[in-house]
């Protein structure tokens, strides 16, 4: 019981309320836009996947940096290098994104939209660990 109340508290902090607000209209945006391109417009899976991704990692980083994580700091060398890890971050979660859709989409044949959900879930929870202990951490 007492690990349930302290995943409860973990799950109910203002940081996690809104990582988990913004990230659904993260996702919402990844989902959405690459769902449209792929299975109303046909384009292929992956450019879908990518453009999707791409206008999904540029909501993330404003978002994530002012209203998640309340990185305030408009500094240049911070912004960059902050800027910088969290593409990189993403660019690595594009790679199980993108290995995880040809696997379930093209391989195995499964309906586009829970595939991306799928793997949307996947994805979330690493960028969550990835920003939330190296990203935003200026505690080193």
């Amino acid at each position: 019981m007492e690990k349930l109340k302290k995943l409860w508290r973990f799950l109910t902090t203002p940081e996690m309320i809104s990582y988990l607000i913004f990230g659904v209209l993260t996702t919402l945006i990844n989902i959405l836009l690459g769902g449209l391109l792929y299975d109303f417009l046909h384009w292929n899976l992956y450019v879908a996947n990518t453009l999707g991704w791409i206008a999904s990692v540029a909501f993330a980083f404003v978002t994530n940096k002012l209203y998640v994580f309340r990185s305030k700091s408009m500094e240049k060398s911070i912004v960059l290098r902050e800027l910088a890890s969290f593409a990189g971050a993403r660019l690595f979660s594009l790679g199980v994104d993108t290995l995880g859709m040809g696997l379930l989409v093209n391989l195995w044949g499964w309906n586009f939209w829970i595939a991306k959900i799928i793997m949307n879930v996947i994805v979330v929870i690493i960028n969550y660990v990835l920003s939330k202990l190296v990203i935003f951490n200026h505690k080193k």
